[in-house]
């Protein structure tokens, strides 16, 4: 979504990943794709196979702007586009053979 492989964005958070279940939590399927700098505290997981499921330790919000959505908005929504495209196009499928 960003285009890079190191992003900065602002980590204000009370609650943090509990790094206690991070080794059940990736054995099930759940990816960390983002740590701190210095690999202490995890900033983003994603679940491979969904659609779209990102958690995020950081506001995005403040750097987005209505017409320079932040790279996550923007993923989010045309995530949703094409979901809702798909989903039109299956139900369009099984109306016809039925």
């Amino acid at each position: 979504m960003y285009g890079t492989t190191l992003i900065h964005e602002r980590h204000r958070h009370r609650y943090e990943f509990n790094c206690l279940y991070e080794r059940a939590l990736t054995e099930h399927g759940l990816r960390i794709s983002g740590r701190s700098p210095d690999g202490k505290f995890v900033e983003i997981a994603e679940l491979p196979g969904h659609p779209w499921y990102l958690a995020v330790q950081f506001h995005p919000e403040f750097r987005s702007k209505p017409l320079h959505p932040h790279p996550l908005f923007a993923s989010f929504v045309e995530a949703s586009y094409r979901h809702k495209l798909s989903s039109v196009g299956q139900r369009a499928a099984t109306e016809s053979v039925a």
